[in-house]
């Protein structure tokens, strides 16, 4: 296995597609609709995206596993949208593990050296060394019944790297994993990138696991990309109503500018500039927000009633009802003391907030 590589573009290879379109049979309208996305080497992409968006359909096709309807998809300048799966040369790491279950751990990892024609000694010291990156040296003997799930998924992982490719395709690797362990894995996914250096391309719909691991992350809706860019462009600039509430809790208030104030119809509020043409939406996260007795210069202030306070250890969720109309919530230090029914300021300075165009299309 190579070394921690300090030049990732070095080892990890550069994906490009370009209008990548996918259309099933009989289906109204594409699965993936026209995508455009260069994912640089040794980059860790994540495609995000609720169920039906797309994302696993666009991985696969990277994969070679669907055909491409139309487009382009090149790896390092080379067009691969014809080229057959196992030509490829990328690793593959499914949610199911999919292990051979009568293969031991290391048989399970030797299985594409041996597809590939390589010695026995060479395939003995790779194996190895894959179980050792992924922490399971002195278990290559164990079958996959005899392992947990998490040991499993670590099985995979080294199967997938063992060859040396640049790069790896992750489908979901920890969907079928508890809340604890996925964040250990998630954290063992996050060294094994930059040990190897190669390009990751990562599919979930866990916003959490996407901030947490990504360089970038493109969201998907219908079947195209809604916003690409870095977690925090994405979560603190996000280019629609759809990207702001999908990754992440948000307030939304909709209406349109006039006069620098967005009439919600029930409220004016201050809005940063410039604000798009037509109806928006003004999106602030709940952590902007704050319970307060009074006005500060340059805040919105809207007079609201308490309907739940959930503990999260660190924080609560304040869950209010404006007054006038409309419900939100506001992330308040833990020891904050609040109660339900309780009368309360909610305030935030003006430029926390977004202006985003208020899209006529159903918010997930």
């Amino acid at each position: 296995m190579p070394d921690a590589v300090s030049d990732a573009s070095d080892a990890g290879a550069r994906i490009v597609m370009e209008g990548l379109t996918k259309r099933f049979p009989g289906a109204d309208v594409p699965a993936v609709d026209g995508v455009d996305l260069d994912i640089q080497g040794g980059e860790f992409m994540t495609l995000l995206g609720p169920s039906g968006s797309g994302k696993t359909t666009t991985l696969n096709m990277i994969a070679g596993f669907e055909a491409v309807s139309s487009g382009r998809i090149a790896l390092d300048g080379a067009d691969i949208a014809r080229l057959p799966a196992y030509r490829r040369n990328l690793g593959m790491v499914f949610q199911n593990y999919a292990l051979f279950p009568h293969l031991s751990a290391a048989e399970n990892v030797a299985f594409p050296l041996r597809q590939r024609g390589l010695g026995k000694a060479e395939i003995a010291r790779r194996v190895a060394d894959a179980l050792e990156l992924v922490h399971l040296g002195g278990h290559g003997e164990r079958l996959p019944s005899q392992l947990s799930g998490g040991q499993q998924q670590r099985v995979a992982l080294a199967r997938a790297v063992v060859f040396e490719p640049r790069a790896l395709l992750l489908d979901e690797p920890l969907g079928a994993l508890d809340k604890k362990l996925r964040e250990s894995l998630q954290l063992e996914i996050a060294r094994l990138h930059r040990e190897l250096g190669i390009t990751f391309v990562f599919v979930t719909h866990d916003q959490d696991e996407a901030l947490a691991l990504s360089d970038r992350i493109a969201v998907f809706r219908d079947g195209r990309i809604e916003q690409a860019g870095t977690p925090a462009e994405l979560y603190e600039t996000p280019a629609s109503r759809f990207v702001a509430t999908f990754l992440g809790d948000s307030n939304v208030f909709t209406g349109r500018v006039r006069d620098g104030l967005l009439d919600t119809g029930w409220c004016g509020l201050r809005v940063p500039a410039p604000a798009p043409g037509g109806p928006v939406a003004l999106v602030v996260r709940p952590e902007h927000l704050r319970l307060a007795a009074s006005e500060r210069a340059g805040e919105n202030v809207l007079s609201a009633t308490v309907t739940d306070v959930v503990y999260q250890g660190a924080f609560r969720r304040v869950l209010v009802r404006f007054d006038g109309g409309g419900a939100g919530q506001v992330r308040d230090a833990a020891g904050a003391s609040v109660a339900v029914g309780e009368r309360v300021e909610v305030t935030w300075a003006t430029d926390a907030g977004v202006l985003v165009p208020d899209e006529q299309r159903p918010v997930a």
